[in-house]
């Protein structure tokens, strides 16, 4: 049995991999760059792209499995190509976000498209639906802490339930490996809910060093967040912050029910991801 991973350097991709490795599984991967993808040496790596389905039709040679990334410009044509090369299962990375069904939640339409075209090919299929990742703090909040030792954010008291990108590998990964979790979707959260504030002084705590929080009006998120973000993106992520601050969401034991350990921590996500806030002078930067 061989198993194919989608996505394979990215921050659940990766740990699929190494996961499926140490189970002693046959791993192929797909990657834009295999030159750069640096895996582990047991894993065949292939030349890919997701944008460009017939860029795979090697790769799927062979395939029994498939650990799928989401594109959904593609993914109609992806999962034909699957079909076509005799994958038996697939696993889908998808979110939470395709429970709103307003028809105004950006990453939910998004993500509900590659689940359609899994579902509807007859594929045997499970969707891993995490919430938050707690990786998203080092877009937001990574470059501020690293060189002003500060944390600027609107709504300080909204509370997430952040999830550990090795959680939601894990749940994939179980996914892949047992028929058991078929036609299961399954939503995902860290193990605690956390406000903003409370996370940055876990980061900190995990650093070694202060991060002083700074509370930022809505308008201000918006136009900062608006340099590097599609406009419904924006939005949707202020609309959520703004909820959280008064239905604030609770974990599910998902993780837990899955794997037989509990979710990891948001303190354990910060301290494996401690390397990543390390100091830079602003100096480093220009």
């Amino acid at each position: 049995m061989t198993i194919l991973v989608t996505g394979a350097t990215g921050a659940v991709g990766r740990p699929v991999v190494g996961q499926l490795v140490a189970a002693g599984e046959s791993v192929r991967a797909v990657t834009r760059n295999p030159a750069t993808a640096a895996l582990p040496e047991p894993v065949e790596v292939f030349e890919g792209d997701l944008e460009k389905p017939e860029s795979l039709r090697a790769a799927f040679a062979g395939v029994d499995r498939l650990y799928l990334f989401p594109v959904p410009e593609t993914a109609r044509e992806v999962v034909a190509l699957a079909k076509e090369a005799g994958v038996r299962r697939i696993v889908v990375l998808s979110s939470s976000s395709v429970l709103d069904t307003s028809g105004d939640n950006h990453s939910g339409e998004y993500h509900r498209a590659v689940e359609r075209a899994v579902e509807e090919s007859g594929i045997e299929w499970t969707f891993v639906r995490p919430d938050e990742f707690a990786t998203n703090v080092l877009w937001k909040w990574g470059h501020s802490i690293r060189t002003e030792g500060l944390v600027r954010a609107p709504y300080g008291n909204a509370t997430r339930v952040l999830i550990h990108e090795s959680d939601v590998a894990a749940v994939a990964v179980a996914a892949l490996r047992s028929g058991e979790h078929a036609g299961r979707a399954y939503v995902l959260t860290g193990p605690e809910a956390l406000t903003q504030v409370e996370q940055v002084r876990q980061i900190a705590r995990a650093i070694g060093r202060p991060v002083a929080f700074e509370e930022i009006t809505a308008d201000r998120a918006r136009e900062v967040m608006g340099q590097v973000m599609p406009a419904q993106v924006v939005e949707m992520v202020l609309r959520y912050l703004a909820d959280a601050v008064v239905n604030p969401p609770a974990p599910v034991d998902t993780v837990e029910k899955v794997t037989g350990r509990p979710a990891l921590t948001f303190a354990r996500w910060a301290a494996d991801h401690a390397v990543d806030f390390a100091p830079q002078s602003l100096e480093s930067t220009a």
